[in-house]
């Protein structure tokens, strides 16, 4: 049973195809819910794969500075405050025990490294200026596989003996040393508890790499994406604790926040 009130609450959410729009990368669709969120004083945590760089202004943009985020997929974590020059991370290490594969399995995955920033942003749709901040990563490599499913399995358990492992995402295959939403979510969690209550966690995600926060948190909402096969049927939709917005993108993210909030008031 979800309790009452929402002093307690806390929001973590996944970005493109979730709070923002997948096509437009636009969250005008969810300012009435957000606001909401501003209103009643309850954090929102950017859950995404994208960098710090990236997040850092959505952030400040959206009026959320006083709250961490979730960088990379999990892979890092944006303090709150104004953004500051990240530590350059484990990209150097990810993109050298990549290149330690076979060239024949290496070859069938690009990423942003291989890419320039006019590619990045033709493949993302994103402008130009934002696919410079897309390309500073501190602890992920995003990209596309081209091989077939066989070569992938080969692929994915080399990453693995290279230490590396591969989350897909809306759009891209991240790889990374590890860590995920949940993980971090449990962190920001424990943060947010002290002094007061346990706070009531609501996780909002459209992909394959949200599922782990979803299930992790009190209350999971699976925003449909139309534009990838989606989310499967979790277990948690049969006792409630996971339910599907009606409606894509920042549409679904507005009605489900809506109704969750006024659930509770």
């Amino acid at each position: 049973m979800m309790p009452a009130g929402t002093s307690n609450l806390i929001v973590f959410t996944d970005l493109d195809g979730t709070l923002l729009d997948h096509e437009t990368y636009s969250h005008a669709a969810a300012d009435e819910a957000l606001a909401l969120l501003k209103s009643r004083k309850i954090p929102l945590i950017l859950a995404s794969s994208k960098t710090a760089a990236e997040i850092a202004p959505l952030r400040h943009d959206l009026g959320f500075d006083q709250c961490e985020a979730i960088v990379e997929n999990g892979a890092g974590l944006l303090q709150p405050g104004t953004f500051e020059k990240q530590a350059t991370g484990d990209y150097h290490q990810i993109l050298s025990r990549l290149a330690d594969l076979p060239s024949a399995l290496r070859s069938q995955f690009r990423g942003f490294s291989d890419w320039s920033v006019e590619e990045i942003a033709e493949r993302t749709g994103l402008s130009v200026s934002a696919a410079e901040l897309a390309k500073k990563r501190n602890f992920s490599e995003p990209g596309l596989w081209s091989g077939d499913a066989e070569q992938f399995n080969v692929f994915c358990r080399l990453l693995k003996d290279h230490g590396l492992v591969a989350q897909q995402g809306g759009r891209f295959l991240s790889l990374s040393f590890g860590g995920n939403k949940a993980e971090q979510m449990a962190e920001i969690r424990k943060r947010h508890e002290i002094g007061h209550n346990p706070v009531f966690s609501i996780a909002l995600g459209d992909a394959e790499n949200d599922v782990a926060m979803l299930e992790a948190a009190d209350l999971g909402v699976i925003i449909p994406n139309p534009t990838h096969k989606g989310i499967p049927r979790l277990a948690g939709e049969a006792n409630g604790s996971i339910f599907r917005a009606a409606s894509p993108g920042p549409v679904g993210w507005n009605e489900s926040i809506k109704t969750i909030i006024s659930s509770r008031t």
